[in-house]
């Protein structure tokens, strides 16, 4: 399978012309002459430019490859306009499948005789078609009302596709892995197993609609960002009904600007909902192409996304954040030793790395894109840079970054697209700025004195009893040396003195907690607070103390 799927892509490629569009210069005489003699196929569609050529090309191979356009058809900066324009068909225009075999698709799942039964003018003609589901406007009888909804449907017979898609690359990444240069630091393999989940778990419409649910909670009532309601129970592995939105395609500028749109806060907006994603939510949307993101009609001047099509959701656990989240900051105030600290420390990069030269390459790399907007920050040469300053120093792909990597490249597409002129660092900054405060001053210590003071309150019972078993373990053990023993014993009841006065100053320390989440400061809580404070210097005062070896 995966010999034929090989053939099928290097052929499908050739008969578009698409190896026309590498240079001469680029190839090697052994590719040139293996091209004509292996594979000789011409090109059938000499008389269509480029990007029809190339969008075709990828709509034929199927929705691995057409995922691929998408990603690229926001990168305008690295392509030229007549084939970006064309990529960005793939969004939302895919050739759709029989709008008859939808609708058995439709009956089988929800187990119903006939679509009426549940639907009320369902649509056979796609409202729109992607590259693994398409989308069936129709009304839905709830009780007292009907509303408007969508119905997406899965392709049928896409898994096979996938599967075959996916087998391929990971032969191409062993490969790879195998007998490239960087193979081992790029990490082929593990980047296509991380592919081959985010796109399995794409099939999967109950985990559509479970992510859409999360997401719609995270922004309850949010002024940036709106979440369409999802009908759950009448939603299957290959099918989900959502309610209907009414919005602008973030890509149609003219009307946005027509409307009298604010470009400058749509855009602002959009880097902000996406921070706020990644680092107070952990949970974020990757798949923020042109095509799934819509803006509200109803205010201009305060412009509100609409998010659809939530098949791949990315997370971060918090290691990864604080990481991301450091390093960002770090670059915003160009402490590129800071950077090139945090790569070693995380172990991006290996221990033996020169830091000195890291820090000199990333200052080289990262200086020029400082105080620029937008449309004068060339991010394709940054990324060329970057990538050739990561195999100078053996940096290794982290492959659970994959998504959020894909995703930041979407964002700056769309905020070139709106907003040309939109400073990415100065929006950017506060937030992160603010989150670290959150995350490293007092406010983070007391919210997590206040999350773990319950747990703090069950277990406080139990440890007079292990400190009792522990004083019986000790006296039960045989005395081998009489000066050691001894002075175990002074350090056990000088540990037991300690732990006596600890245990007090956690008591007070929950004590004033629950204080202080039950109302505004007080002087009991006050008061409650500085006897805290008095019982934890007594507690560290009598703390046992080790000298020469021995305890005193």
């Amino acid at each position: 399978m995966r010999t034929r799927r090989f053939y099928k892509i290097t052929k499908t490629l050739l008969t578009y012309g698409l190896d026309d569009l590498i240079p001469a210069r680029w190839l090697p005489w052994t590719i040139r002459l293996g091209r004509h003699a292996l594979f000789w196929m011409p090109n059938k569609h000499k008389d269509k430019p480029a990007g029809v050529r190339l969008r075709l090309a990828l709509e034929q191979l199927g929705p691995v490859w057409v995922k691929f356009g998408q990603m690229l058809s926001t990168r305008r900066d690295l392509l030229p306009p007549d084939i970006a324009i064309e990529l960005a068909r793939l969004q939302d225009k895919v050739p759709p499948f029989d709008g008859e075999a939808a609708q058995k698709i439709i009956e089988k799942s929800l187990n119903i005789n006939s679509i009426d039964g549940c639907f009320i003018d369902f649509d056979a003609t796609p409202l729109a078609s992607a590259s693994i589901a398409q989308v069936h406007t129709a009304q839905l009888k709830q009780a007292d009302e009907i509303v408007d909804v969508v119905i997406k449907v899965i392709r049928p017979d896409i898994r096979e596709t996938i599967h075959a898609d996916l087998e391929l690359m990971e032969t191409l990444a062993s490969v790879a892995a195998r007998h490239l240069p960087d193979g081992r630091r790029l990490k082929p393999k593990e980047v296509v197993k991380e592919y081959r989940k985010t796109l399995l778990d794409e099939l999967d419409l109950l985990r559509e609609a479970g992510n859409a649910i999360q997401l719609k909670r995270n922004f309850e009532n949010s002024d940036m960002l709106y979440i369409p309601v999802v009908y759950s129970d009448y939603s299957r592995h290959n099918v989900m009904v959502m309610e209907r939105i009414d919005g602008i395609p973030v890509s149609d500028v003219d009307t946005l600007r027509a409307r009298g749109v604010d470009m400058k806060k749509l855009a602002e907006r959009g880097v902000e909902v996406f921070f706020t994603q990644v680092f107070r939510d952990s949970f974020f949307h990757a798949d923020m192409h042109p095509g799934n993101i819509f803006v509200a009609k109803d205010d201009p001047l305060h412009p509100r996304y609409i998010g659809i099509d939530f098949g791949i959701v990315g997370t971060l656990n918090r290691d990864d954040k604080r990481y991301l989240a450091e390093n960002f900051l770090a670059f915003f105030n160009r402490d590129y030793r800071k950077v090139a600290e945090l790569h070693v420390d995380s172990g991006w990069v290996p221990r033996h790395t020169n830091i000195e030269e890291f820090e000199s390459a990333i200052r080289t790399v990262c200086e020029p894109i400082f105080e620029k907007p937008l449309a004068e920050i060339s991010f394709g040469h940054v990324l060329i840079n970057l990538f050739n300053t990561a195999r100078r120093f053996e940096m290794e792909v982290q492959p659970q970054l994959v998504l959020l990597q894909k995703t930041l490249l979407y964002i700056e597409g769309l905020g070139r697209q709106l907003y040309p002129e939109l400073d990415l660092w100065k929006t950017a900054k506060p937030f992160l700025e603010r989150w670290m405060n959150e995350q490293l001053g007092w406010r983070a210590v007391v919210r997590s004195v206040k999350e773990n003071a319950p747990y703090w309150a069950e277990k406080m019972p139990e440890i007079p009893n292990m400190i009792y078993d522990s004083l019986r373990q000790y006296q039960t053990q045989p005395k081998q040396n009489d000066r050691r023993w001894e002075a175990q014993l002074r350090a056990q009841r000088q540990a037991s003195t300690s732990t006596f006065w600890t245990l007090l100053s956690a008591s007070g320390l929950i004590c004033t907690t629950l204080l202080w989440t039950d109302s505004e400061l007080s002087a009991p809580t006050i008061g409650s607070g500085i006897i805290t404070v008095l019982l934890a210097v007594i507690a560290w005062r009598s703390r046992p103390k080790a000298s020469n070896g021995e305890f005193n």
